[in-house]
């Protein structure tokens, strides 16, 4: 009998030539919401309409590129299904595996919109913001942080001045994936930091335009203009590739997710960010990862905000694998965030409160949650992997991204030794919260 798994999830994989009609990564089509999708591994003498006339529902993705050496990983397609498969169907593909699960609104963006600058609306004034003022990057004037004066005791726990100093391509070269609501595209702030928009990709929506969409104050309006603007507070020479697979109340699809990160890796992402996360564990967004570690592509993501003993995916299956970290939250003290989720999967934290970065409609905001700590390690990652850039010389390309995240894990500051983090022993962490300084002397020697 085939395996059915309420649960399980979809391999997404780059589509023959064998079906022109499916949408691939480089053309995806208007993304219908499916309420479950349908993995089948393929037999021979399946073809895209024999299998469509058996399952119903609408074909995603056809990947046969494994099927003649045998790698059931790349010889399979999903289906989008709005209607229960019948048993009769199932008893007819009984000697292939059929994994069913739900799909829609199975991911969510967490965060919550906690102040704004002054109390008020803030608009983007002019040369005051030196760090996108007249296309030059200025970060630290001084000794002081010029651009968010709001954020400077977060910068200071993470050691972000010296890091700058000791990475000072700051993240040139470097493609920073931001997987989310979308961005505001105009906002002055991402003048000139966005990469091509050949690579950017509304899921959501289905078009080449990921902005932001609903009303100031509500729900996830902001959420990933605030990831992608503290991404480039930390690592201000790297590009960011908006991307969108959430709507603005913050939920969005399985299919979508992994779509999305596919597209990443396809268009070039070094770094992907997902500030988002699920309650249930997703095969097809971690064979998704898969295929960008295998790329030696870097994935990031937030661990939740439920304060439970347990992380949301796909955080919780990144310690077991190279390329990826889950990442809590922590205050400026140090101690757990009363809302991060905590477990002895979580790899790293760092400072998830307060976090002041671009809103919508030119505003500045702060937000807090794990969704706004993600976006701190992949600006360190981004750091790290432009000075490796910059020697790529005695490094082989394929190893740039290698062990960049178990460094960043291992080189983080204990913060077990604080009273308020005793009960959560083993569960903030390797070591417990990020430290740019460890992290960039822990590579240097490469």
């Amino acid at each position: 009998m085939p395996k059915f798994a309420a649960l399980s999830l979809l391999t997404l994989g780059l589509l023959s030539a064998c079906s022109g009609t499916v949408p691939t990564a480089a053309a995806p089509a208007v993304q219908e919401r499916f309420a479950s999708a349908a993995l089948v591994s393929l037999k021979p003498g399946d073809t895209p309409k024999s299998l469509t006339k058996a399952m119903g529902g609408k074909l995603l993705t056809w990947d046969d590129a494994g099927c003649s050496e045998g790698d059931a990983e790349s010889c399979t397609a999903v289906l989008g299904l709005n209607q229960p498969v019948g048993a009769l169907t199932l008893r007819a593909l009984a000697d292939q595996t059929v994994d069913i699960e739900p799909n829609k609104d199975m991911f969510s963006g967490g965060g919550i919109l906690t102040a704004t600058m002054g109390g008020k609306i803030s608009m983007w004034s002019g040369g005051k913001i030196s760090m996108w003022s007249g296309g030059k990057i200025s970060m630290w004037s001084g000794g002081e942080f010029s651009l968010l004066p709001e954020n400077s005791k977060l910068w200071q726990k993470i050691r972000l001045e010296q890091a700058q100093r000791m990475a000072p391509r700051l993240g040139e070269g470097v493609t920073v994936a931001v997987i989310d609501t979308g961005l505001d595209l105009q906002h002055p702030a991402f003048n000139g930091t966005l990469a091509d928009p050949s690579t950017w990709y509304d899921f959501f929506a289905g078009d080449a335009m990921p902005q932001e969409e609903g009303t100031f104050g509500a729900d996830a309006y902001g959420h990933g203009t605030n990831v992608a603007g503290i991404v480039l507070q930390v690592a201000p020479a790297a590009k960011i590739m908006p991307i969108r697979v959430l709507g603005s109340d913050g939920s969005g699809d399985v299919i979508m997710v992994a779509q999305a990160i596919q597209w990443a890796v396809e268009h070039g992402a070094n770094v992907i960010n997902l500030s988002l996360g699920s309650t249930e564990s997703s095969k097809i967004v971690q064979k998704a990862i898969k295929k960008a570690s295998d790329r030696q592509v870097l994935v990031v993501s937030s661990a939740g905000n439920s304060n439970l003993n347990k992380i949301t995916y796909p955080a919780a299956q990144a310690s077991r694998k190279d390329y990826t970290l889950g990442v809590g939250s922590v205050d400026l003290n140090d101690v757990k965030s009363t809302f991060s989720n905590y477990s002895g999967d979580l790899e790293l934290v760092a400072p998830g409160e307060q976090v002041y970065a671009p809103a919508p409609d030119g505003r500045m905001a702060a937000w807090s949650g794990t969704s706004m700590a993600a976006p701190m390690v992949s600006g360190g990652l981004a750091l790290g992997l432009g000075q490796r850039l910059a020697a790529r010389t005695p490094i082989k390309d394929k190893d740039l991204a290698k062990d960049l995240t178990k460094a960043m894990a291992e080189s983080a500051a204990d913060i077990y030794e604080i009273s308020g983090n005793k009960p959560f022993k083993d569960k903030l962490g390797k070591k417990g919260r990020m430290d740019l300084v460890n992290f960039l002397s822990n590579i240097s020697g490469d």
